[in-house]
């Protein structure tokens, strides 16, 4: 597998995206964005956890389970559609007819994307305008891409995108992607919005499984703030573009998409928790020599998502106590007296607990470690052999800032 240099969803063959300053909520700035396939592609999502489902969500969730093809999808910012009821599901089914009617593409294989505040209803008219801007702009140049994940930000401070390439059946294959999130994110599907795309052969079952198994791992791993969205998406369309012989079976072709896929999801789900709103450092946790997989899971996740484990980062205090404590209310079962805790980042490595014993370590190397932009907490329990790795950010003032007037 190889990394591009440059690139995201239009790196794969057949695909072209486009962007446009609608004007939904922004002035100023792009707010739409699209992406489509030259053929129709098999397609599959995942999708919040929350009971509240934005009108979007909704509405492709029934493609990706209906079995039929998916070839656009439509982005706004802004605007989140969310408790919008008939009306939201409404602007959900005009964005689509207005891409039929600018591209010939049936209305039932687009699929839309919605992100903003919500309990606000969106201007249908502003879409359909933007849908006609984008059309004829469509292309698939690397520029194109970069600009379409641009414009679906929200609070994000940086556009998040990557595209890498494999082998499989003999062919290259392409996989390119794209997110946003940067509030509002917390494990059980996390706050995101997620658009991958590949010109690989592949069975939609398969597709499926892969992603629903992927995400545990990646995007079900970051936290910002403890909040679970409504419009939680993340889809994959597949158009086969490359040649590869389809995909039918587990086996090496399977194993090489399966990788690039883990590696893509991983490195936006963590750039995603960086980019946290008013975060200015990504906040690692790995927990290692676990009973379990789902206790390592639940420990990571507990250890970065609490706030004053977060508060410590920001102000670089090595208050392992903290740590702990988050793991001790976690819901996972440990013995204390097996556990170790270390400090870790590209300044070094410090241990600062040992089997339930305090260690009398130096505090400047500890501040030194936790002034780096990439913390880790190095957890090994002692206790099993299964690990996990959680992200999440540093708690800092601007993160009240951000939300406490963001309808504005």
């Amino acid at each position: 597998m190889e990394r591009l240099s440059q690139g995201g969803v239009t790196a794969p063959k057949g695909f072209k995206a486009a962007s446009a300053a609608a004007g939904i909520k922004y002035q100023g700035r792009t707010d739409m964005a699209m992406v489509m396939s030259e053929a129709p592609c098999v397609c599959a999502g995942t999708y919040t956890s929350n009971v509240v489902k934005a009108a979007c969500v909704l509405w492709d969730k029934e493609i990706t389970e209906s079995g039929r093809p998916m070839q656009a999808v439509v982005v706004n910012s802004g605007i989140a559609n969310a408790c919008t009821g008939e009306e939201g599901f409404n602007a959900c089914r005009k964005t689509a007819e207005a891409v039929t009617e600018a591209l010939g593409i049936p209305a039932d294989t687009v699929a839309v994307a919605s992100t903003g505040v919500i309990g606000m209803q969106l201007p249908v008219e502003k879409l359909s305008a933007g849908v006609k801007m984008m059309a004829p702009e469509l292309s698939d140049t690397i520029e194109a891409g970069t600009a379409a994940s641009k414009a679906i930000m929200t609070t994000d401070t940086i556009n998040k995108e990557i595209a890498v390439t494999f082998e499989a059946g003999g062919r290259k294959i392409t996989l390119g992607g794209m997110s946003k999130g940067s509030g509002m994110i917390h494990p059980n599907m996390c706050t995101m919005l997620g658009f991958l795309t590949t010109d690989l052969a592949i069975d939609k079952a398969l597709l499926q499984e892969a992603l629903s198994s992927v995400i545990k791992d990646t995007f079900n791993m970051i936290t910002v703030d403890g909040d679970t969205s409504t419009n939680d998406t993340l889809l994959i369309m597949a158009n086969g573009l490359a040649g590869n012989e389809k995909i039918t079976g587990k086996g090496e072709d399977y194993d090489a998409f399966y990788s690039a896929l883990e590696y893509v999801c991983t490195t936006l789900a963590k750039t995603m928790a960086g980019d946290g709103e008013g975060a200015t450092k990504l906040f690692e946790c790995k927990v290692v020599n676990a009973k379990t997989k789902d206790d390592a899971r639940i420990l990571s996740r507990a250890v970065v998502g609490s706030n004053l484990s977060k508060a410590a980062i920001y102000g670089c205090d090595a208050n392992f106590g903290r740590f702990l404590c988050a793991m001790g209310y976690s819901g996972s079962g440990f013995d204390q007296n097996d556990v170790e805790l270390f400090f870790e980042s590209a300044a070094g490595r410090l241990q600062v607990f040992d089997h339930g014993v305090p260690l009398n370590f130096d505090e400047e190397l500890a501040v030194k470690i936790m002034k780096e932009q990439e913390v880790t907490v190095f957890v090994d329990m002692h206790e099993g052999t299964e690990s996990a790795t959680a992200w999440g950010c540093d708690l800092t003032y601007d993160y009240v800032k951000i939300n406490a007037d963001y309808r504005s």
